[in-house]
């Protein structure tokens, strides 16, 4: 019952935006104020409110909850959606997308490798550098740059951005399962590569599957062409994340594993694609561009990309010196939970650097670029309330345990089979956060604990890779996570904002849905069949 009353923001977010076809930043405040009833009259009811707070005011973890969420909703997240959609705006701005629409066209004249290309192959780099919506705002922007509609480029790009989310950041939401479920908080070497691994194992079918349905969605015809390309590109992908999770770690499969599907994508389009005509073909005059014009047209996302990588774990000194150096930290009151910003090591600075520089190099000065970052703001104003909002409405059934209610209450009712509904768990957290490593952050340890409870604390082989039975169960989460991250509506909300479609969150929740279920539904399986059959 307390698990029932604990999902009603959920389910009214869902009714509100679904049902009702009520705006997503409408639907945000309702399902906001909603909660905050709920906290302050239902959570003393349910006693569900963690030990921690104790004789705490629950008007001060209220308040408190909520200041958190608006927060970490302006740092990094509402930052990185407003500096990524004003790279694009650039880009618009100087006519360069011109060049790079025609480049990427000249690349195949095939719609479907085309939408590929810069879903599952961009999206995948961006992804796994950056995270937290780049993925899908870019991407998103260009394709309809490239004449695609703004709901088909909306649904698309949230389709293709879900194998990549586990390792998005730079490993981030798998780094941080790997420490939660560590016997001694912090994962060894070994530890965070066979998490990585068998988070790419549980997800194996998914490499091949997911390609398959951008395909499908972008050219119903060729189902044979289809089934090849995605079986292709799907190959290369999970063989180099598979190297990568199991020799290196968490950090790298996203990006290297993406980097590989645009070069099996490019492979195959020289070997086996012959030249498009007539309506099935995307058009283009084809224009040849010399190398300088190549880099003035890239400046803005080549400069993104280099100063992303620059300031990952991946250089480490650099790293490190940013993750030092300008960091906001302090300790909320009430609730006692850290609030942490690198100013200098967040995304969403490398983002704001790379279009700036890329935007002087194409010929626009300082002050024409922060009045269109200033254009940009206002225009994304439904956005920043609809993020705030749910970050918020995340936080406060954090904070007093809802949301841990709602874990405990499908563990205590599927019992043995939890398992198959592991992954749920795991898309119920990034549903609601909208972000996978908050997702682990919440259940990783919920998973590692359940694990224990039904006896699964043995070294075990899951589809030929030997490890722990707790380590399983645990990356089922983050391998859920990723479909949450569907139809989370924090990432609408980045689509929405990305293709000029506010208010039309509802119905490309409706489009989203049904894949979500079946990424679900498929993660279980391959979780369930790891544990009792392979």
């Amino acid at each position: 019952m307390t698990a029932l009353i604990s999902v009603i923001p959920i389910v009214l977010l869902i009714v509100l935006m679904m049902g009702f076809k009520v705006s997503g930043y409408k639907s945000a405040i309702v399902t906001l104020v909603v909660t905050v009833l709920l906290a302050l009259y239902a959570v003393p009811a349910m006693d569900i409110l963690p030990e921690k707070f104790a004789g705490v005011s629950l008007y001060g973890i209220t308040l408190w909850s909520v200041l958190e969420g608006l927060l970490k909703a302006c740092f990094p997240i509402i930052l990185i959606i407003i500096f990524a959609i004003f790279s694009y705006n650039i880009l618009c701005e100087t006519k360069e997308i011109e060049t790079i629409k025609s480049q990427f066209i000249q690349m195949t004249s095939d719609k479907g490798l085309l939408v590929l290309l810069l879903t599952w192959g961009l999206g995948g780099v961006l992804e796994g550098m950056a995270g937290f919506g780049t993925a899908v705002a870019i991407p998103a922007a260009i394709l309809i740059g490239l004449g695609f509609k703004p709901m088909f480029s909306a649904v698309i790009c949230l389709v293709a951005n879900t194998v990549a989310v586990g390792f998005g950041a730079v490993g981030l939401p798998a780094t941080t399962l790997a420490n939660q479920v560590a016997a001694s908080g912090v994962a060894t070497p070994e530890e965070l590569c066979e998490v990585a691994t068998f988070i790419i194992v549980q997800l194996s079918l998914m490499f091949f599957i997911t390609p398959f349905l951008i395909l499908m969605m972008t050219d119903r015809k060729k189902i044979l062409k289809n089934i090849c390309i995605a079986l292709f590109v799907g190959a290369f992908s999970i063989v180099v994340q598979f190297l990568c999770a199991y020799f290196i770690g968490p950090e790298t499969p996203a990006i290297l594993g993406s980097v590989a599907a645009i070069i099996a994508m490019l492979i195959y389009n020289k070997l086996f694609i012959k030249k498009e005509s007539g309506a099935d073909a995307v058009q283009v005059e084809h224009q040849r561009f010399g190398f300088a014009k190549t880099l003035k047209a890239w400046s803005v996302y080549g400069l993104i990309i280099f100063f992303i990588l620059i300031s990952s774990k991946i250089v480490p000194p650099v790293n490190e010196l940013l993750n030092t150096t300008l960091v906001t930290q302090f300790e909320l009151p009430v609730i006692g939970n850290t609030f942490k910003f690198g100013w200098l090591s967040n995304a969403g600075l490398m983002i704001f650097l790379g279009a700036v520089i890329g935007g002087m190099i194409q010929g626009m000065r300082f002050g024409q670029l922060m009045k269109l970052l200033s254009k940009t703001t206002l225009n994304l104003q439904k956005t920043v309330v609809t993020i705030c909002c749910l970050v918020a409405v995340a936080m406060l059934m954090n904070n007093t345990g809802m949301t841990n209610d709602i874990a405990k209450g499908l563990v205590l009712l599927t019992g043995s089979a939890f398992p198959f509904f592991a992954p749920l768990i795991g898309s119920i957290g990034t549903f609601v956060t909208g972000s996978a490593t908050n997702a682990n952050i919440l259940f990783g340890k919920l998973q590692a604990t359940a694990a224990h409870d039904l006896g699964l604390v043995n070294q075990g082989t899951f589809f030929g890779i030997s490890g722990s039975e707790t380590n399983w169960l645990a990356a089922a989460n983050c391998a859920g996570s990723e479909g949450g991250k569907l139809m989370s509506p924090q990432s609408i909300a980045i689509a929405t904002a990305a293709c000029n479609m506010e208010g039309q969150d509802g119905e490309i929740m409706r489009k989203t849905i049904p894949f979500a279920i079946f990424w679900i539904l498929m993660n279980g399986l391959m979780v369930f069949l790891g544990l009792h059959v392979f």
